[in-house]
């Protein structure tokens, strides 16, 4: 593999184009026998590529700091709008044919939108990387947003949400949690959009989206799997270099969200065969040196069969036919998602009872040696599982160099799970989880 110094110096030989002139920024170790490197080029696409030849095979993934977050009222669910036009005509490709060219590659294409980002990817075999680059910079520059097709994907839209919230119980009060737990913070609105605003959408709102966010300044390829450095960052300047650095995201200024002093508590009568309890805790954000120890308290209390809450809530004391929990993972502080399924017939009072009990006890003795051991051994062995493949490995790095702005922290984090004490796992449960931190949303049966 050719030095960055080398590689950029070929590269820009002859380019005249400013805007297509290669930059390397860095060169960092990606586990034991990997190097990731970060590139620019002049109209500020930056681009991560991991050559790793354990498989004959690519992962290419384009990541845009724009996700729900970055909207404003009245127009929510444009961001997740977008995962779904993307897949529509450009000015070079008409209608089906992105699938179209997928599917003859062999490759496998998706996305998905949150609070602070979207990411749109491609498996395929290594030979497809030429034609995955070409499509991607073209519906990065060119997308046809037209009436025809913005009406069409509205409707498509509207259906997904009539499906996965308005006629689900579960998902309505995911959206009821969001709602009431923040106050002032964007990420009270919901990543699919209202049913109002998803209908009201205009060509004129996709265009404006589309121009302020969807622009190489606002966007980080990560290139992963078996492939020719050099030809790929080739075909990158070749097919994005054109594109103009001039647009930039207007970054409006995030609202503080406010200290919660008391628990917030709302009803959702649903068709529901049993009642569920979600919570909310407000919890630190993804970079906060405390999440660490929350992720690990997350395990000791959720993780699998044998964890704390399970063997209470469903076998102990045959309370609840599941318990699930998980941390937000966003840029700014988020939630501490816990949801409780009752079987029928059990009381509301005496599970939040046993909730409150544990975790007190949890965030006064801490986890036992061989709890906090698990709890380790089991995020060790999903981190090694999301790294088996190209695909695994692209969708890591992008995540981390979009919320933490470095592709590589991700063996920083492992690390940092590993140091986490039980002296840390109970401050950071007495710091965070307790009743007056959190938002309830009772999933109550509606009588028919």
């Amino acid at each position: 593999m050719a030095t960055p110094q080398v590689l950029i110096e070929r590269l820009n030989r002859g380019v005249q184009k400013r805007n297509a002139r290669w930059a390397f920024l860095r060169d960092m170790a990606f586990g034991d026998a990997l190097r990731l490197r970060r590139f620019r080029l002049g109209n500020g696409l930056t681009v991560l590529t991991l050559v790793d030849r354990s498989a004959p095979t690519v992962s290419y993934h384009s990541w845009f700091r724009v996700g729900s977050r970055h909207e404003r009222p009245g127009k929510t669910g444009l961001a997740h709008l977008f995962e779904h036009l993307m897949f529509n005509a450009t000015r070079n490709h008409p209608p089906g044919d992105f699938d179209r060219l997928m599917e003859g590659a062999g490759a496998e294409a998706n996305a998905a939108t949150w609070t602070d980002w979207t990411y749109y990817f491609e498996n395929a075999p290594r030979d497809a990387l030429p034609l995955l680059i070409e499509l991607e910079a073209d519906r990065m520059a060119n997308l046809v947003l037209r009436v025809p097709q913005v009406s069409s994907e509205k409707e498509v839209v509207a259906n997904e949400r009539k499906l996965r919230v308005d006629d689900d119980a579960e998902g309505k009060a995911l959206e009821l949690l969001y709602e009431h737990a923040f106050v002032r913070h964007p990420y009270r609105w919901p990543t699919i959009g209202s049913m109002d605003d998803i209908r009201g959408f205009t060509v004129k709102d996709c265009r404006e989206f589309y121009r302020t966010h969807y622009a190489p300044s606002n966007a980080t390829i990560v290139i992963a799997g078996d492939f020719s450095e050099f030809k790929a960052l080739s075909l990158v300047q070749k097919h994005y270099g054109g594109l103009s650095g001039v647009r930039r995201v207007e970054r409006r200024r995030v609202s503080k969200e406010p200290p919660q002093r008391a628990e917030r508590v709302f009803q959702l009568p649903a068709p529901t065969p049993t009642e569920k309890i979600l919570l909310g805790y407000r919890a630190p954000s993804f970079l906060d040196p405390d999440t660490p120890a929350l992720v690990l308290a997350n395990e000791v209390l959720f993780g699998g069969q044998s964890s704390r809450l399970h063997r209470l809530f469903c076998l102990d004391e045959e309370l609840a036919l599941s318990v699930r929990g998980s941390i937000s993972p966003f840029v700014d502080p988020g939630l501490f998602e816990m949801w409780i399924l009752l079987r029928e017939g059990k009381k509301k009072a005496a599970a939040l009872a046993l909730l409150d009990r544990e975790l007190g006890r949890l965030g006064s003795e801490g986890p036992t040696p061989i709890e906090l051991e698990k709890a380790i051994s089991q995020l060790e062995l999903s981190f090694l599982h999301s790294m088996e493949t190209a695909g695994g490995k692209a969708e890591q790095i992008g995540f981390y160099e979009t919320v933490a702005d470095d592709g590589a922290a991700v063996f920083e984090r492992l690390e940092a799970y590993r140091e986490v004490s039980t002296r840390d796992v109970k401050r950071a449960v007495a710091k965070y989880l307790r009743p007056s931190r959190r938002t309830r949303i009772e999933i109550l049966r509606r009588a028919s």
